[in-house]
């Protein structure tokens, strides 16, 4: 069987956060129903950070590490998201030239909601197990930001949707050397249909329903999976996978998903559920608890936390669930080795969600207003580099930043 997954794995969650639930008690929301989110953190995207700089970030330290020889092996840039800023101009072409890699390569967008940056891995996937190009590799990155803004002077409805909302970007070298993770070939379910559950009909703006999304994120979990089963012999929900990373929204999201299928499929107690959820799930949120919700990129964010925190003394299967609104889903498996955690590991990324400025709640609402500045279609514009300063250098090394805009023209710049 040809082997391909991906290769390098990298996250990049920003340079400022905010503790969540001190948001919660400034806008009043239900302690109790708080609780029931399991969020701790979230990244908050600033006025001189968008999806580039997400993607870039997270994607440069993958590059430098490469030869020339292996840089040039890159035939394929694809960016997985939602919250592209051109309707036309991929960002992929802002990353490949950010990142210095050869003119000889496809560049090109993915946009499915929550599901892209899965969708952007199996597109790569199948390039290499094609062989059209023998020893190619592809670089995908999945990038969201948060949209919640409000205007001046303006109010907000109380909504626990903003506690989870993130920013950040996962980037993947994939190959046929699946260092990281090991894609179990044709190990896929895949479901998916049309509702109206979750939307971005505006530039800028979101709609939806959210009883409509998790009954919809918990009908495809249980029919991904369950296709799954059709095509892998043997399968079996709880002994089959080592761990279970899911698409994160919230982690109580994720909880139902996960209490919903030992319940209908395994007929589990509740003691054990819950054992279950702390043994097999709970690795995989540990990164979505303090950024967010990053839409095209948790999934992949969920799958880098239980490589970092999981046990993997011994190579083991993990289950993976992606959903994305409106919808597809798919459930599909791969194997995870000791090098694969040490590789995750040395990339250092919880020194990296350490360093992170943490926002006040001052700060945080004057933000909401004054992010409209570089909103969807902005012309041209230049970003305040004096706005939060601590920030800018809270990572210690080079950063990419927003510098301008100039007739659409996005211009950027690495700060020390």
């Amino acid at each position: 069987m040809s082997l391909v997954g991906i290769e390098a794995m990298n996250i990049f969650a920003g340079t400022a956060y905010l503790d969540v639930a001190k948001l919660a008690e400034h806008r009043n929301l239900d302690t109790t129903r708080f609780e029931g989110l399991l969020m701790k953190e979230k990244t908050v995207n600033l006025p001189y950070e968008d999806p580039i700089t997400y993607a870039v970030n997270a994607a440069k330290p993958l590059i430098d590490a490469m030869s020339q020889e292996e840089k040039d092996r890159i035939e394929m840039v694809i960016t997985c998201t939602e919250s592209s800023f051109d309707f036309g101009k991929s960002m992929s072409t802002y990353c490949h030239d950010l990142l210095g890699l050869n003119r000889n390569c496809r560049l090109f967008e993915l946009k499915n909601a929550c599901y892209s940056g899965v969708a952007g891995l199996q597109t790569a996937a199948n390039f290499i197990l094609s062989q059209t190009s023998p020893g190619a590799k592809a670089l995908v990155i999945a990038t969201d930001i948060d949209r919640f803004t409000i205007e001046e002077g303006g109010t907000m409805e109380m909504s626990f949707t903003e506690p989870s909302g993130g920013a950040g970007a996962v980037a993947m070298i994939v190959s046929e050397t699946p260092y990281v993770f090991q894609l179990d070939v044709g190990a896929s379910g895949y479901y998916g249909y049309e509702v109206m559950d979750t939307c971005r009909p505006t530039a800028e703006g979101d709609a939806g329903d959210s009883d409509l999304s998790l009954l919809s994120y918990l009908d495809c979990c249980e029919n991904a999976f369950l296709e799954y089963k059709k095509r892998v012999e043997g399968a079996d929900y709880v002994d089959s996978f080592a761990y279970l990373p899911f698409h994160a929204p919230f982690g109580g999201m994720v909880k139902g998903a996960h209490r919903n299928m030992m319940r209908k499929l395994v007929r589990a107690k509740p003691q054990d559920i819950e054992h279950d959820f702390e043994s097999r799930v709970m690795p995989g949120l540990i990164y979505c608890q303090r950024v967010g919700n990053i839409m095209g990129a948790t999934t992949m964010l969920s799958l880098a936390s239980t490589i970092d925190h999981g046990n993997f003394d011994e190579p083991k299967r993990v289950g993976c669930f992606s959903y994305g609104s409106g919808c597809c889903s798919e459930f599909f498996s791969g194997i995870i080795t000791k090098e694969g955690q040490d590789r995750i590991r040395a990339q250092q990324i919880d020194v990296h969600l350490d360093s992170r400025f943490e926002l006040s709640m001052a700060q945080y609402d004057d933000l909401l207003v004054g992010r409209n500045s570089v909103k969807f279609g902005t012309r041209n514009a230049t970003l305040d580099s004096e706005f939060l300063p601590q920030a800018r250098r809270s990572q210690g090394k080079p950063t990419l930043f927003l510098k301008s805009i100039s007739e659409y023209h996005r211009e950027y710049e690495w700060v020390s």
